[in-house]
């Protein structure tokens, strides 16, 4: 007897659909994903965490960001362990002090869990890969703007935090570039610990000493905002050219005023989002080049994926004020 051809179709229907349920899914329901920042209140890191937040709902998996609510490395190590103890699918990890976080990143990798640092690096630690900004570049790049900006002459003021890897890397940067422009010289550098406040309070003490300041370079998020504001105070706004970094809407909101001439703006939300695919990818062994990542000769994954930089002045000001309010708002 000849069975209908359309019967057949239903009949091969339900046994693929009944093979499709006997299969594990891919993401279990307890893969559970971390991302420890240097300073989760920074709009720097909120960026980052919608990049993260994005590509878990895209996958179907968890993740969440945690870490200390001002700069502090050893809170921000406290919140690693914490994350560790866990024994998540992975994590992704911003090392505000590389030397404090090789052994607990060396510790979590011999469990077996894949740690990822963003960011800023922990290059002698075992972590599988950086996924950042080539902060050296960027230095020279910043160096190179403001070297446009001072026609080749002029004393500068430094804003970082040193002691923190990709700081100092950006801090060689500067040096080098500034190397093809010898009458530009940095001859004050002030740490204002990752705090906007504290660059005002540096910037405006040394107007009040009548210190010469030609330019100002900001080599971390706040600092453009801070030194920008102490100017605006003593309505030298745009007397003094500043070049700060990250694109924070303060730093923003000063270059749309003429307060910040450009700022080099870096891609956390990229970082973050492609950052955890590729832990996700380690957690599920996706990369067949060994069996298993854990015990391999060599990481299954590149070494340094460079997320790179973008200029923002108020040419293109608008596009990227355009792209940081279509990004979902951090939960």
């Amino acid at each position: 007897m000849k069975l209908n051809s359309k019967y057949m179709m239903w009949v091969v229907v339900g046994l693929g659909a009944a093979l499709l349920a006997c299969q594990e899914p891919y993401h279990q329901k307890e893969e559970q994903y971390y991302f420890i920042a240097a300073n989760i209140n920074l709009p720097y890191w909120q960026e980052a965490q919608a990049g993260l937040l994005d590509a878990a709902k895209e996958m179907g998996v968890k993740a969440e960001m945690d870490g200390p609510t001002s700069l502090s490395p050893q809170e921000e190590l406290d919140s690693f362990q914490k994350a560790v103890a866990l024994h998540p699918a992975g994590i992704l990890v911003s090392v505000s002090k590389a030397n404090l976080f090789k052994s607990a990143i060396d510790a979590a990798v011999q469990q077996g869990i894949p740690v990822i640092c963003i960011d800023a690096d922990a290059p002698d630690s075992k972590r599988i890969l950086f996924v950042g900004t080539d902060n050296f570049r960027a230095g020279q790049e910043i160096a190179k703007r403001m070297a446009s900006l001072l026609k080749n002459q002029g004393q500068l003021l430094l804003i970082t935090i040193p002691g923190q890897l990709n700081l100092d890397d950006r801090i060689r940067g500067v040096y080098d570039g500034l190397q093809k422009y010898p009458g530009i010289k940095i001859t004050q550098t002030v740490d204002d610990k990752g705090d906007a406040r504290n660059a005002y309070d540096a910037v405006s003490g040394l107007l009040a000493k009548k210190t010469k300041i030609d330019g100002i370079l900001c080599l971390e998020a706040s600092g453009g905002a801070g030194a920008a504001d102490a100017l605006h105070r003593t309505d030298m706004t745009g007397k003094i050219p500043i070049v700060s970094f990250d694109k924070d809407p303060d730093t923003l909101n000063w270059v749309d005023r003429g307060g910040i001439n450009a700022t080099v703006a870096q891609k956390p939300y990229i970082m973050a989002y492609y950052g955890l695919k590729f832990a996700d990818d380690l957690h599920h062994n996706a990369v067949h080049e060994f069996k298993d990542w854990r015990n391999a000769p060599a990481p299954p994954m590149p070494a340094w994926v460079d997320t790179g930089t973008a200029i923002i002045d108020k040419s293109n000001l608008a596009a990227f004020r355009e792209a940081l309010a279509a990004h979902p708002k951090p939960l």
